[in-house]
């Protein structure tokens, strides 16, 4: 089974719309995949997939509740299937009050005499491995919003791997930087390794600095096994369309444009790598 979380810190770098592509060749693959959605933000994956999920109905069942205990119905009933071959455990908005919750929960279980079985930071994955969700697929991908806190901790609990879009700048590298420590520290807390499927590269250029800023990639022990050329008008059309990149250019393009078909072999072409490094 193969399991990751997509995480950058810094925004802007395509982290969801790469992540949308992956998914996409994933289940092109053949495999059964699952995507959640734990980022609180109205763009998010949700959003682009164009999902209709009540996350405006805070009497509504998500998987927040199931986090803190108080489900209301099976965990697998929240899951949408989507039209691009996957499917998809969507966002809610209680999700902006995840950490609050979590921290009430956590005071409700130290108060009953439980709070050793309830680890704030590894709820996702009890809920999961719970539901039976992780025997129904292939492959699950998380993707959480572009900051730490309890989201990305317990994304990353789940996944135990990352696969990281890169800006190739000196503010990108150094968001690089800042995620290789953020690691280190949920690796002593959770006492597990966490692994890091793939960097990749995006919105490359042909300067001598992002050049420089390539190696620096590889030079820190990153695979890197293809890295995206500026694509702003794609990703923006697909936001704008709220659907994938290879469906925006079957759809919406009225002629092929071989750098986007370039594009999107580069994205299949990945989606093989971490499969192959994540044992499928």
């Amino acid at each position: 089974m193969l399991t990751y979380t997509t995480y950058s810190e810094a925004g802007g770098v395509g982290k969801t719309t790469v992540g949308a592509a992956l998914l996409e060749a994933h289940a092109e693959h053949g495999l059964d995949v699952l995507a959640i959605d734990m980022d609180q933000q109205n763009g998010s994956l949700t959003y682009l997939l164009d999902v209709d999920a009540p996350r405006d109905d805070s009497q509504a069942d998500n998987i927040v509740r199931h986090m803190i205990d108080r489900p209301k119905g099976d965990l697998a009933d929240l899951i949408h299937e989507t039209e691009h071959g996957f499917d998809l455990l969507p966002s809610h908005n209680m999700l902006e009050n995840l950490e609050d919750l979590l921290n009430r929960a956590q005071q409700m279980a130290d108060d009953l005499g439980e709070g050793d079985d309830f680890d704030p930071y590894d709820r996702l994955r009890q809920v999961l491995m719970d539901a039976g969700i992780p025997q129904e697929y292939d492959v699950i991908v998380v993707d959480p919003p572009a900051t730490a806190g309890p989201h990305l901790y317990n994304a990353v609990s789940a996944t135990r791997s990352l696969v990281i879009p890169v800006e190739p700048t000196g503010k990108g590298m150094q968001s690089v930087i800042g995620l290789e420590e953020l690691v280190e520290g949920l690796e002593d807390r959770l006492e597990a390794e966490i692994g890091v499927l793939a960097a990749v590269p995006n919105g490359i250029g042909r300067t001598t600095d992002q050049e420089r800023y390539l190696n620096e990639i590889h030079e820190r022990g990153y695979p890197a096994p293809v890295a995206l050329r500026e694509r702003s008008s794609l990703f923006e059309g697909c936001w704008d369309q709220q659907c994938t990149p290879a469906y925006y250019v079957e759809e919406y393009r009225d002629r092929t444009r071989d750098h986007e078909m370039e594009t999107l072999e580069k994205i299949d072409d990945l989606a093989t790598q971490v499969e192959e490094v994540g044992g499928l």
